[in-house]
């Protein structure tokens, strides 16, 4: 059994994928970004789960978060889960958290990084972007840059397996309930690689939508591109992932 962090999982994708794994018998961490949406995940933790709070809006609560992490035991894996569609918080939390985690929890062996068919939207330039969200992020960049993360971690981290995942269009709370795409199917791919020993699940630089391993946007694997975009995370936090 493995003990997972899944980030964002007061409700939608995140807290079915929580649900799921502690079913299946794994230790799992849940994660709120405050005490009243952690409120909401007291049914997980009853059934075992343990809890981190931390708005990932803001940095110093990503860090602290991750130290907390650290002193509560090693993770197997962390399905960076947490999103926002729109507004001043879209790099913050789209990006620089799942970076900052990234860079500071270094023993997991498996990642998973929420993606979006949007990133295809998404431009390969890192000139003015606003890191600290002091105004309105483009989610389409967001999602290509936290994809091409995924990939560069998993070029240079070759122990360990990580990997995108685009849900699809799937009913939660961000995506509506018209939304037209299976959500079971959406939180599975997450968990299939956080867990699964298929040999699918066993490979690392991927994009994955509903199992199947599809080609990103280009840039993805672009590894100047990669690099440029490390090069500026680092730059931004203060903090280099190595």
């Amino acid at each position: 059994m493995s003990r997972i962090l899944v980030t964002g999982s007061a409700d939608g994708l995140g807290r079915a994928a929580a649900q799921s794994l502690l079913s299946a018998g794994h230790e799992v961490v849940v994660h709120a970004r405050n005490e009243q949406r952690a409120a909401s995940l007291d049914p997980l933790v009853e059934r075992g789960a343990d809890i981190v709070v931390g708005d990932f809006a803001q940095r110093d609560a990503v860090r602290r978060l991750a130290a907390e992490l650290r002193d509560a035991g090693p993770l197997d894996a962390v399905v960076h889960n947490a999103g926002v569609w729109s507004g001043p918080a879209v790099m913050p939390v789209n990006v620089i958290a799942p970076y900052l985690l990234t860079a500071l929890l270094r023993e997991p062996r498996r990642l998973v990084y929420l993606s979006s068919s949007s990133h295809f939207g998404g431009r390969p330039s890192l000139d003015g972007v606003d890191w600290r969200g002091r105004s309105a992020g483009s989610y389409s960049d967001s999602k290509l840059f936290v994809t091409t993360l995924a990939a560069a971690v998993a070029r240079l981290r070759p122990g360990v397996l990580s990997n995108a995942v685009d849900p699809g269009w799937v009913p939660t709370r961000m995506g509506g309930p018209d939304a037209p795409d299976d959500l079971e199917l959406g939180h599975e791919t997450q968990e299939w690689l956080a867990v699964g020993h298929d040999r699918q699940a066993l490979t690392t630089g991927g994009y994955w939508y509903h199992r199947r391993q599809l080609q990103p946007h280009r840039a993805v694997h672009d590894e100047a591109f990669q690099d440029r975009l490390l090069r500026t995370l680092a730059e931004e936090t203060g903090t280099a992932l190595d």
